[in-house]
């Protein structure tokens, strides 16, 4: 029947699709994604454009096909030569602008970026800036966001201010997940299931199957998140 064979064709048309956008994916990494800049923009877009055509394509899926890879291939070429170049990476990222700095708000920089003021004054208080007096410096990245650099007075008071000298925090690790050992990050950690489930029945659960998420941070107990909503969870406050 030929609207199924067309129905077969797309499917696996798609299906290939997908492969090729997975290994892109892959060849091109977590940059794409993370730190777009405008040629990484509009190459994503492009892509995208070009697997949606090359789903559908029955007759002649090569020319699509071609074109992604050649697509994926100019990325992660771009990406070399700018790792590799100065130059290079000035001219495909752009350099960032100072938009404001010691209480003045450059003008010639904001049409550099394309932003007007409200736009600029908008992105201030996303990043939490209500009062311009308070900023030392703001710069727009390559990336299109913006950094800021606050006055020293309105800052936020570090331990170091204070002359305090706290214990480093460290990345919490998961132990439990969905109610099962992460043996993994156990091993990895120095510790062993048994210690785990000690540390779990001191908290006064009996199995990791009552427990849905369980993390340690390098301390001596772990912090517990109960697989039942009415059970409050344990550990560090």
């Amino acid at each position: 029947m030929p609207v199924m064979r067309e129905i077969g064709f797309t499917a696996l048309s798609a299906a290939g699709s997908i492969v090729v956008l997975f290994l892109l994916a892959k060849l091109i990494g977590a940059r794409q994604v993370s730190q777009m800049t405008m040629f990484d923009y509009v190459v994503g877009i492009t892509i995208g454009s070009v697997a949606a055509e090359l789903a559908v394509e029955i007759q002649h899926p090569v020319g699509p096909l071609t074109a992604l890879v050649v697509y994926g291939v100019a990325a992660v070429g771009i990406a070399v030569l700018t790792n590799k170049s100065l130059k290079a990476r000035t001219a495909v990222t752009g350099k960032p602008l100072i938009l404001l700095e010691n209480g003045i708000i450059y003008r010639e920089n904001l049409r550099k970026a394309h932003l007007d003021l409200d736009e600029f004054l908008t992105y201030c208080r996303i990043g939490g800036w209500f009062d311009l007096n308070e900023l030392e410096t703001a710069v727009l990245e390559h990336n299109g966001a913006v950094s800021f650099l606050p006055r020293e007075t309105a800052r936020p008071a570090t331990p170091m201010d204070l002359d305090l000298s706290p214990q480093q925090t460290r990345m919490q690790v998961p132990f439990i997940m969905d109610g099962r050992l992460m043996a993994e990050n156990i091993e990895q950690a120095g510790k062993e299931p048994s210690w785990v489930r000690s540390c779990l029945q001191r908290q006064g659960y009996q199995a990791e199957q009552e427990v849905l998420l369980a993390v340690w941070d390098g301390g001596s107990d772990l912090t517990v998140f109960p697989m039942d909503p009415k059970r409050k969870s344990t550990g560090k406050k």
